[in-house]
């Protein structure tokens, strides 16, 4: 099949799925359908190790949505759809030019929807396709349109349609048909522009022969006095970090004891200290060590100096950690404190990293690249993952637990919500979450949640 008949296909698809519904079960169809069609139609040699786990966590992150139906499982399937179709096309463009290319290609994809002759088949002779797009789709596309228009504007003439016993909201198919359409074009027919695959090499990992050549990075600063100044710099940073790292920790875990809105407040306000630290300290490190220092063979004290550093921004973050996990001991797990550790570990994964491009005399562009995946992983673990009934199910073991909480500010806790009424014979906590539930049982097949469908009483 040729391009205009995948965006033909995922069109029709589009409407049928979506058609008198509301987000859910369909999308997740949709997602699956696109993954598969993505699969076929990608040439072999770009079915890389890559191509092929992306295919793995689209098909993975499509029946997440299909589950869960909640926003984190949204963003997941939509990055994955977009990496996927990305690298069908581009084997080796960094993943960090995903995101300006659909951006222009959303600006400019009406200027090329309608430059019919770059995606539609260029043909002399007639044909079967051609017949069909001629003498039916096209009229019956633009008598749909009108008849839209014209139902919208006198209802007498709306219900000429209405009347009959096939009542089809033409105006609906109409906004599906085009917002299908735009969706499938932008997927399967983006443009990569000139401009991104000239500065391609920008986000390198490796150094090219002519960066390794030994030169000061400013005129007015020569390279002894620059190398001297990175020695000086780490040497005074990791003084200054030993002395916080003490006075951090003191003030964690022994003074006083404060509330739990203060402990709150302190331990986000602490966390947020640490992780602006982490970043701080990798600029600083990137500005060092972005070309000659990588090479320089006199530089090996400055080397040890920022690998300290980071040890020690590493202690710290370990730090922070034992805190939000005292926290959690003391007063629960809520989704704030489950994501100081996500922030937390993306932090430690940054300075491991950067210890790596010391170590191995990488470009700071690798830093972005492999992060980038780091990330995109840290979403599909959210999406993957209940964790409001991981929340819940611990949770309710404790003595303090708070019953509305749970029910109305945490996601997915209806089933350990259930048990835990069950264990207390909680009747009227029972009555509320079977409500709940079968409100969301109610909806149409393509918009339900599959996780509601497998709850029972």
């Amino acid at each position: 099949m040729k391009t205009h008949h995948y965006i033909l296909i995922t069109t029709v698809l589009f409407v049928i799925l979506f058609y008198e519904q509301d987000l859910g079960l369909n999308l997740g169809i949709l997602g699956v359908l696109y993954t598969v069609l993505t699969f076929f139609k990608t040439n072999e040699k770009n079915k890389t190790l890559t191509f092929n786990i992306l295919t793995a966590t689209s098909i993975l992150s499509s029946f997440a949505f299909a589950w869960y139906g909640d926003f984190s499982s949204f963003i997941a399937l939509v990055s994955s759809l977009l990496l996927l179709g990305y690298k069908s096309r581009n084997r080796k463009m960094k993943p960090l030019f995903l995101i300006p290319v659909f951006v222009v290609n959303g600006f400019t994809s009406i200027c090329r929807i309608f430059n019919f002759d770059a995606w539609l088949p260029k043909k002399n002779v007639s044909g079967l396709w051609q017949k069909i797009l001629a003498f039916i789709l096209i009229p019956l596309v633009l008598l749909s349109v009108f008849c839209g228009i014209y139902a919208a504007g006198s209802d007498h003439f709306a219900a000429f349609f209405t009347d009959y016993e096939l009542d089809i909201n033409l105006w609906q198919v109409f906004c599906l048909t085009v917002l299908g359409f735009v969706i499938a074009f932008n997927y399967w027919n983006y443009a990569v522009e000139r401009l991104i695959y000239k500065i391609h090499h920008v986000l390198d990992n490796d150094f090219q022969e002519k960066d390794r050549i030994q030169k000061a990075t400013y005129s007015f600063l020569d390279l002894d006095a620059e190398r001297m100044s990175g020695i000086i710099s780490f040497l005074l940073l990791n003084i200054l970090l030993v002395f916080f790292i003490i006075t951090y920790n003191y003030e964690q875990f022994y003074e006083t004891l404060k509330t739990p809105a203060q402990l709150s407040e302190e331990t986000h306000e602490r966390v947020g200290s640490v992780i602006m630290s982490i970043i701080m300290a990798i600029l600083v490190i990137m500005f060092y060590f972005k070309s000659g220092f990588n090479f320089d063979p006199k530089a090996g004290t400055m080397k040890i100096l920022a690998k300290i550093w980071i040890f020690l921004n590493a202690i710290l973050v370990l730090s922070a950690g034992a805190k939000n996990y005292e926290y959690i001991i003391n007063y629960g797990i809520t989704y704030k404190r489950l994501g100081v550790f996500a922030f937390l570990l993306l932090s430690l994964t940054g300075l491991v990293l950067t210890c790596i491009k010391i170590q191995k005399k990488k470009r700071n562009a690798f830093l972005f690249n492999t992060m980038a995946w780091y990330l995109y992983g840290t979403i599909l673990a959210c999406s993957y993952i209940n964790w409001g009934g991981f929340i819940t199910s611990r949770n309710r073991e404790r003595k303090d637990f708070v019953i509305t909480y749970h029910f109305d500010s945490v996601n997915f806790s209806e089933s350990a919500l259930l048990k835990y009424a069950n264990e207390k014979k909680d009747s009227q906590l029972k009555k509320n979450v079977l409500k709940k539930i079968n409100k969301e049982k109610s909806r149409t097949f393509l918009s339900g949640i599959l996780y509601y469908e497998t709850l029972k009483d």
